[in-house]
């Protein structure tokens, strides 16, 4: 893979309770991001692909909260994400 294509992976997590907005877990460049993306999916966890929204949320910090300008896409896909919780649980 050439280093222009590296992935970027980052792994978000919201608790309602106590976060005040979605928090970086993890996030890496190359192999990092691999193992990032290869971790979830061995562990079930979906695993949604948008390049742009990457190469921002891998410029932040871990336990970072994303920035208000990626709100409403990071919302869209918890809500898909619980949207296919949903779904699993009710099969």
């Amino acid at each position: 893979m050439e280093a222009w294509m590296s992935t970027k992976a980052a792994a978000l997590k919201y608790d309602a309770g106590t976060d005040n907005a979605p928090k970086i877990l993890a996030k890496g460049v190359g192999a990092v991001g691999d193992y990032i993306v290869s971790l979830a999916r061995k562990s079930s966890v979906p695993v949604y692909r948008n390049d742009k929204l990457a190469e921002s949320l891998v410029r932040l910090k871990d336990n970072d909260e994303i920035p208000m300008e990626l709100y409403t896409i990071v919302a869209e896909i918890f809500a898909f994400v619980y949207s296919l919780k949903s779904s699993a649980a009710g099969n």
